[in-house]
């Protein structure tokens, strides 16, 4: 699978949005690999886990945030669903899975029913070591400040809004990649 030619199909211009979904993306995957190779003992998929975060954000153009260059109709927190469809139509289902997986460290049917979001019902946590170590990744790094590497810490305390279940996840991560 040609991660690039998949970027190129959805983000054919060479503008800002494509660049800043590039450095994050790559920034999420070189954390992935370094990750990987201190960890031979959790056996990860590395070809697969760089696949997956270079491609974990594919659905954001469509999404309104425009702070990310992002002026599109859907809630931001649809980016991970729409990334999904797209990477099912290219017939990618695991990769698709990371991408609706990722947002926060998942969402849980729970979360949707109670905070009533623009979500299908259903489980979007992420499960295999692969989807939650992108999940993890993708943590440190934040597109509206695409040249700041978080902490754990820092990382830990920015998730803090979204509950402490979440940051309990996040810090479980930690100990198992860090």
């Amino acid at each position: 699978m040609n991660y690039k030619a998949i970027i190129e199909k959805y983000y054919p211009e060479d503008d800002a949005l494509r660049r800043l979904l590039l450095k994050h993306s790559r920034q999420v995957a070189d954390r992935c690999l370094l990750i990987a190779a201190r960890h031979p003992e959790l056996h990860i998929d590395t070809q697969f886990v760089e696949e997956a975060a270079m491609l974990h954000d594919i659905g954001i153009r469509w999404c309104h945030a425009p702070s990310i260059l992002c002026h599109g109709q859907e809630p931001y927190i649809r980016h991970g669903l729409i990334g999904a469809q797209l990477l099912r139509s290219e017939g990618l289902e695991l990769h698709a899975r990371v991408c609706e997986r990722h947002t926060g460290t998942g969402i849980t049917s729970e979360q949707i029913e109670r905070q009533q979001l623009p979500l299908p019902p259903g489980c979007y946590e992420p499960q295999t070591t692969e989807e939650q170590l992108v999940c993890y990744a993708d943590k440190f790094y934040s597109k509206s400040s695409p040249d700041r590497v978080r902490t754990v810490e820092q990382t830990a305390q920015s998730l803090e809004k979204f509950g402490r279940e979440g940051v309990e996840k996040f810090l479980q991560w930690a100990k198992m990649f860090e």
